[in-house]
């Protein structure tokens, strides 16, 4: 048997939970597993028939040029990549304006205010004289000459939605390969580790898409000389003009099979909070078919003295048409009281 009582607006509260869980993944095979499906794509200019991708087999070109226009587009201007300037205009008195249309309004999912350091690679950084030429098309492009023209590359982890709920959980990423250690910074920027503990800035992390991109961070002006320096505090001890990451550091961020990855998902739920409240003159008599007897149900005297007060032991939640929709069970049976207002508090997840 039951009692029913109407519960109010005030008498629930709904607030989020927000749930985290970590995954940590080592070798290649472990991230394109069917469970975990994180896959990795080389994005180059001009390679517009190379295929990238393991478990999505996508063009080169189609992975840069994506990656460039939905995250890079505000921040890229001449061949090194440098932050564009806001273009502007001016109203004439007739009510026309002159000058350009924005073209950098774009919105490019900055985590935050601070310099998002996005560099974006989009010119040829050097051409090298070398003897054989050879180190391989999959990284370089090769002319007749025997010159190695060291063109935009760029690295694309891709997590699944499923995998990272809401988004990555910022300052959670921990990636290590063969030639390097990456790690977020908390504000979408990517990070590579130096052997001395020192970091550098080498690319960015669009937290709620689940992409980590390596771009090869800031470079100085294109050099002719093998094993430039411009100072090993700002650039790095690059070997092609200074770069801070190259090339051949990003096919092992894409193809490394001794890859490590670990990062922690966000997730958040809905908990209800239901407080049903039981007055001092409410829900006195027991509903307990036991404390009854004879055909006309009269109520055996112990029920009726005093000292008697009824116990809650379940409480359902029902809607408008009495349908039961949830069943709460207390721990142990509540005695209600005759002097206060009895409350309980019913907790509820849902997505």
């Amino acid at each position: 048997m039951s009692a029913f009582k109407n519960l109010n607006s005030k008498d629930f509260l709904i607030a989020p939970l927000e749930l985290n869980k970590g995954f940590r993944f080592e070798g290649g095979s472990a991230l394109v597993s069917s469970s975990v499906e994180i896959d990795r794509f080389l994005g180059g200019e001009s390679a517009t028939n190379d295929s990238t991708g393991y478990l999505l087999q996508i063009s080169q070109s189609a992975v840069y040029h994506s990656i460039k226009q939905l995250y890079y587009s505000n921040y890229i201007s001449g061949s090194n990549g440098n932050i564009q300037n806001a273009f502007t205009q001016s109203q004439n008195l007739d009510g026309t304006f002159d000058g350009l249309i924005p073209s950098n309004a774009y919105f490019n999912y900055e985590p935050s205010n601070l310099d998002p350091k996005r560099y974006f690679p989009t010119g040829s950084y050097s051409t090298y004289q070398l003897e054989g030429g050879a180190y391989g098309e999959a990284l370089y492009d090769i002319d007749s000459y025997s010159n190695i023209v060291v063109t935009p590359k760029i690295g694309v982890m891709s997590i699944p939605k499923y995998m990272f709920g809401d988004f990555i959980q910022p300052n959670s990423i921990s990636i290590i390969t063969t030639s390097g250690s990456y790690k977020d910074d908390g504000e979408g920027r990517l990070q590579r580790i130096n052997s001395d503990g020192s970091l550098i800035y080498v690319g960015n992390v669009i937290y709620e898409h689940g992409m980590i991109i390596l771009t090869g961070g800031t470079r100085t002006e294109a050099t002719n000389e093998m094993g430039a320096q411009y100072g090993e505090n700002e650039y790095g001890n690059g070997i092609y003009g200074g770069r801070t990451v190259g090339n051949n550091d990003i096919f092992n961020f894409v193809r490394d099979t001794n890859i490590t990855c670990s990062f922690s998902s966000s997730y958040t739920i809905y908990e209800t909070q239901y407080k049903c409240t039981i007055g001092e003159s409410e829900f006195n008599v027991s509903q307990n078919p036991s404390i009854s007897s004879g055909s006309e149900g009269a109520l055996l005297d112990f029920s009726t003295k005093d000292y008697f007060s009824p116990y809650v032991t379940t409480v359902g939640l029902y809607n408008d048409q009495r349908d039961l929709l949830a069943v709460a069970k207390l721990g142990q049976p509540l005695a209600t009281s005759a002097t206060t207002d009895t409350s309980i508090l019913i907790n509820l997840d849902r997505q």
